[in-house]
């Protein structure tokens, strides 16, 4: 379900946290790395659960108008549509997204003022309304509607983040990532799914295929940057003319680290995607220099590994000269 840059983030993250807490157990860093993916899962599946309790919230709400002393005609005969909607009721039917409820025991009945603002907000966006006004509404918009609110103001709401934040340390950087998920999940959705249909998960475990690569992808990249670091140090430090290792970003280090598991390690993945892959990292995660330095040093380093013949590629990874 992930892409090979969220694998190669989360992959990062754990190094990070590998070293600076001195840990030297490496099965201890792996069962770590591997938490943190399944708490990646666990919060895609607390905001998945946002489109039943939002709508099962305005349910509860329209009830309790239609109780008022002097109620008005729109409390009387409100527009049913968006507690109607068919996605959600798909997605409430669906056993495999039952069974995750159940193992992260998520339950949003204490933050019932945090589902009404969040509802608030999402009856102020235009998509709303239009899918509210709209005169004739199917499948594919009842699915639709959701996929813009995850895109807009859920993924915008700083009540939402602030609450996932505070609920696990894990979750900082996991908010939209789950959100980017949940809207692939939605969007992937279709009509004539019956109630058995699996879940997108991390990985599948035991299987073969994709996923199950993945997985060897996550942990072999992990493994080789934490047992060839010593020998990756000094391929580093003999092309960081001027620098001292002591001085260079400890996430510059692990980026190239990284780079070189894959260079040497991965003959499938083609060479000019690691290289895109990790100055993208070093954007993102470093300093503002560093996809310069990062980019100067693996080039300098492919240059060599080249010349004596240590970079296997094969099929379409196969080296450009």
């Amino acid at each position: 379900m992930l892409s090979r840059r969220h694998l190669r983030i989360k992959v990062l993250q754990a190094l990070y946290a590998f070293n600076v807490s001195l840990n030297d157990r490496l099965d201890l860093g792996e069962k770590e790395l591997m938490r943190s993916l399944d708490k990646l899962y666990e919060i895609y599946i607390w905001q998945l659960s946002l489109v039943v309790e939002i709508v099962n919230f305005a349910r509860k709400r329209m009830e309790e108008n239609k109780q008022k002393f002097f109620p008005t005609e729109e409390d009387l005969s409100p527009n049913i549509r968006f507690i109607n909607n068919a996605f959600c009721k798909k997605l409430l039917s669906n056993a495999d997204f039952n069974h995750y409820l159940n193992k992260y025991k998520i339950n949003w009945s204490d933050q019932e003022d945090l589902i009404r603002r969040l509802l608030q907000e999402i009856k102020d966006c235009q998509d709303f309304k239009d899918y509210m006004n709209a005169p004739e509404c199917n499948f594919e918009d009842d699915r639709e509607i959701f996929s813009n609110l995850f895109k807009k103001p859920l993924a915008k709401s700083e009540l939402l983040q602030f609450y996932f934040e505070e609920k696990s340390i894990y979750w900082h950087d996991d908010f939209n990532t789950s959100n980017m998920l949940v809207i692939k999940t939605i969007r992937s959705w279709q009509q004539d799914w019956d109630d058995n249909v699996k879940l997108p998960v991390i990985f599948m475990d035991g299987s073969s295929g994709p996923a199950s690569e993945d997985r060897n992808f996550v942990l072999n990249l992990f493994r080789k940057s934490i047992l060839k670091g010593k020998e990756y140090d000094e391929l580093i430090s003999d092309k960081a003319t001027n620098w001292e290792m002591d001085r260079i970003a400890i996430m510059d280090i692990l980026i190239i680290k990284m780079a070189l598991v894959e260079i040497l390690e991965s003959p499938s993945i083609p060479l000019k995607v690691t290289l895109n892959e990790y100055i993208e990292l070093a954007k993102l995660f470093s300093t503002p220099k560093s996809k310069i330095f990062v980019n100067g040093i693996l080039d300098k380093l492919i240059v060599d590994l080249k010349k004596d013949n240590k970079i296997k590629k094969t099929g379409r990874g196969l080296i450009e000269n």
